[in-house]
């Protein structure tokens, strides 16, 4: 039922379309690779093979030229460990079952488009997390900003306070497609995966204190 109302939600959308649906991780699995959709939504607690064992089977070693998609782990806890074990997998977004059925699109939209995306609820945890073990000298992630531009670290700092591109945008008074440049640059030059690690990073680096 849970799994028929997701889909429901992300078919009416005019831009987004349901390709399969999946009981069980191994099938997840089977029909990401036979179907080759762009975002799948794998739940964390499934029969046999969990949502956390097919990503990283999804996304581990993939053959050159093999299409991979993009994952969001949808599941009823909010533990901090599913969040690490989510990341550490490739995952790129983590949200909860009973965020609102809006959030769940702009999730897919924001994925899709080469972003990624931490559940509300759990981002700040996940980050003060992190903040807590950051030592209070200058470190290695500190010195991996000297490369960027005044204006990127502003970016830098804004993407580590959880702003969404449109929001940098108005705060910074540039266009939203400059941002997305800016964005794209950041991730090149420090060599990171996705917008959850910039933001990791940011707090790491002491740009972003947990007090905001």
């Amino acid at each position: 039922m849970v799994r028929a109302g997701f889909s429901a939600i992300l078919a009416a959308q005019p831009d987004l379309r349901v390709v399969g649906q999946a009981a069980d991780g191994a099938e997840a699995v089977a029909l990401s690779r036979s179907l080759h959709p762009d975002v799948v939504l794998m739940d964390v607690r499934m029969p046999g093979m969990n949502g956390l064992e097919a990503t990283r089977e999804l996304l581990s070693d993939p053959a050159p030229g093999a299409h991979v998609p993009l994952v969001i782990i949808l599941t009823t806890f909010d533990a901090d460990e599913y969040v690490h074990a989510a990341l550490q997998v490739g995952a790129s977004g983590f949200l909860l079952k009973d965020a609102p059925p809006e959030r769940l699109v702009e999730a897919v939209r924001v994925v899709a488009d080469g972003g990624a995306l931490l559940a509300p609820e759990v981002t700040r945890r996940l980050l003060d997390r992190f903040a807590a073990l950051r030592p209070a000298t200058p470190n290695a992630a500190a010195l991996r900003l000297n490369g960027l531009t005044e204006r990127e670290r502003e970016v830098l700092v804004a993407i580590g306070r959880g702003l969404s591109n449109q929001q940098i945008a108005e705060e910074l008074f540039i266009a939203e497609q400059t941002v997305k440049s800016h964005v794209s640059r950041i991730l090149s030059k420090l060599q990171l995966r996705d917008r959850v690690h910039a933001v990791i990073l940011a707090y790491d680096a002491g740009l972003v204190s947990p007090a905001g």
